[in-house]
């Protein structure tokens, strides 16, 4: 779902529409936040330094995103 089509259905008055919607940010969220951190971690910030960012604490982010290897990873096709 492109931009444009979340921004028109955010206000959709179909519930089906709407959550359809809010799935498709919840994905962007997370691919964007995932990227994000690992340009972090490329640059040398610490689990601690990008909590701060996040607002949550080093352990949360560490364990959604300590995972440094893997198959799909940062696969952006999910």
């Amino acid at each position: 779902m492109d931009l444009e089509r979340v921004e028109a259905t955010a206000g959709a008055v179909d519930p089906r529409e709407g959550l359809r919607t809010a799935l498709a940010l919840r994905r962007l969220a997370e691919r964007l936040e995932a990227l994000h951190v690992a340009r972090a971690r490329e640059h040398g910030m610490s689990w601690a330094e990008i909590a701060v960012e996040l607002q949550v604490t080093r352990q949360t982010v560490h364990k959604k995103h300590g995972r440094t290897s893997g198959p799909g990873r940062w696969d952006t096709e999910r």
